[in-house]
């Protein structure tokens, strides 16, 4: 099984929230999820990522390939550098 760690839309129409989650990478953007791993709010003042930095690492760790807009997210907060140096 492949996993990816993508956005899964939650949020409402014009108001879009999602979640971080890893998922098999044959499902669909909103199928069933393996594991919560956070949250992205792109039109929120303040704090607009929030993710559990140990469980990223794990996956990532355990082979997870992240999308290309997570992973500037992770690059942003500074947890792609840890995995590259853990690595």
């Amino acid at each position: 099984m492949s996993v990816k760690i993508r956005l899964q839309r939650v949020g409402t129409k014009k108001r879009p929230f999602y979640r971080v989650v890893a998922v098999d990478s044959r499902k669909k953007r909103d199928g069933e999820v393996v594991d919560f791993i956070g949250r992205y709010q792109p039109i929120v003042n303040g704090t607009q990522f929030e993710i559990n930095e140990e469980k990223v690492l794990k996956w990532l760790g355990n082979g997870a390939q992240p999308t290309d807009t997570i992973l500037q997210l992770l690059k942003k907060e500074g947890i792609w550098q840890k995995f590259k140096s853990v690595k």
